[in-house]
């Protein structure tokens, strides 16, 4: 892979990671109403692309499941893989690792909380297991701003890439002009 093809992602090759988007984690991360709102689009561009799209549930007796707005998503969804508890900090558990290998892709579009916790270990151990993150600034969160600024340097520092969702979004679709550029391009505005 050259360096170019790092900072390249396709609905054909990749896949979208939602991590610990929770009932009692939510609210208690800075901007939450935003990242509900920025995740909500990846999931909706994600399903009408045919791109494959997982989630993990931290701890879920503790912090609730996935908050009920992003559940609703993904109950109306084909291409929808399963939520998955998990207790370790990083959602690459072995379950998670043979969803992610059976879709056959290898680039892992990254959103949910917290930046400088779980999603920073799951790029971490996604980079280390050979595929290529992709990380939507504005679809991840901390507690603090401190928190999540660092998140994303650790996690830019392990070769993910750091960009947003409208980069994404228009990165999975490629052209205009198409019926599902207008379709997609909705969401976005």
């Amino acid at each position: 892979m050259n360096d170019l093809d790092k900072l390249t992602v396709t609905a054909d090759d990749s896949i979208l990671l939602i991590i610990d988007i929770q009932e009692r984690l939510a609210p208690a991360i800075a901007y939450h109403e935003s990242i509900l709102e920025k995740t909500g689009i990846l999931v909706q561009a994600a399903e009408t692309l045919g791109i494959p799209v997982l989630a993990t549930e931290q701890y879920p007796k503790g912090l609730g499941p996935t908050i009920a707005p992003i559940q609703v998503l993904f109950s109306q969804m084909t291409h929808f893989l399963g939520v998955f508890e998990k207790i370790q900090f990083s959602a690459l558990t072995p379950e998670v690792l043979a969803a992610i290998q059976a879709t056959g892709r290898k680039k892992v579009v990254i959103a949910g909380m917290e930046t400088h916790v779980c999603v920073f270990q799951t790029a971490r151990a996604l980079q280390a297991a050979g595929y290529q993150c992709f990380l939507a600034r504005d679809a991840v969160g901390s507690r603090t701003d401190a928190n999540r600024d660092n998140g994303l340097e650790l996690i830019r520092s392990c070769g993910s890439v750091v960009t947003n969702v409208e980069t994404l979004v228009f990165d999975w679709l490629k052209q205009a002009g198409t019926p599902v550029f207008k379709q997609l391009s909705k969401l976005i505005k």
